[in-house]
């Protein structure tokens, strides 16, 4: 079953919740699809949040990358985006995750930030894994 991650999830892999960490890093070590958009924003939260070096969040991404099936955010996301906007009144930025995660063929979209048991269109759902309990 294919399954997507969202930018907060990667961003726990390297955080200091210890349980989050577990288990965002048991999450990329199954080989998930992100898009380009979870690389670039996380490549901002490590600059910006982080304040990890250039260099280090750079191999970072590249690792990220090879472990990780990537969804381009082309014109065929940006339409699909649209429609989830309007079907579910999301804001734009999720639209483009939940899109990218649609489209690629995944069941499920691992996020902290969305609404946890949310299933779009009828085929995808939105699951907290660290909804723990």
């Amino acid at each position: 079953m294919p399954v997507f991650v969202d930018t907060n999830i990667v961003v726990h892999a390297f955080g200091e919740d210890a349980a989050k960490k577990v288990k965002a890093r048991a999450l990329l070590a199954g080989h998930p699809t992100i898009s380009t958009q979870v690389i670039n924003e996380f490549l901002n939260v490590c600059r910006v949040k982080l304040n990890i070096d250039v260099a280090t969040r750079h191999r970072l991404a590249m690792e990220m990358i090879a472990g990780c099936d990537v969804v381009n955010v082309n014109t065929a996301v940006v339409e699909q985006a649209m429609v989830i906007e309007a079907r579910y009144g999301l804001n734009y930025w999720d639209c483009l995750i939940l899109a990218a995660a649609l489209l690629a063929g995944c069941d499920i979209l691992y996020s902290e930030d969305m609404q946890d048991g949310l299933v779009i269109d009828g085929r995808m759902t939105v699951a907290n894994p660290f909804s723990f309990g």
